[in-house]
């Protein structure tokens, strides 16, 4: 586990946190989380940086967001964990890319995907 990481945001978390979604501060603030204790997958900045219809201003408010919390790269192993993950779930790619960064560095994945949360 990353130090001081507990949680890992999927890109649905990350913009209801942005969008100030009720459901997702509700989340939070039930769970207590705090911003320094969530981490981000890569797919999930590609996801979020690559919307087609993301303004500059959208753009730099959620890389000041994602400047707060930990990126959690892909890594050789985290392609292996994703291959046996989307294997035995047939989930798409970016879902089982996230599901296995979670894994990997055994964190609490946050995300308003139930049939993802059902996964674990």
């Amino acid at each position: 586990m990353t130090s001081g990481i507990k949680y890992l945001l999927d890109t649905h978390v990350i913009i209801g946190l942005y969008e100030r979604n009720p459901s997702v501060l509700a989340l939070l603030q039930t769970k207590q989380i705090t911003i320094k204790e969530c981490a981000y997958s890569s797919i999930t900045r590609m996801e979020l940086l690559s919307y087609p219809a993301l303004t500059a201003m959208d753009k730099a408010a959620i890389e000041s967001l994602l400047e707060r919390m930990a990126y959690l790269a892909i890594t050789p192993d985290i392609e292996d964990e994703t291959i046996a993950f989307r294997y035995v779930h047939k989930t798409k790619l970016p879902d089982s890319i996230i599901a296995a960064t979670t894994k990997y560095h055994q964190l609490e994945l946050l995300t308003l995907d139930k049939k993802l949360a059902s996964k674990f």
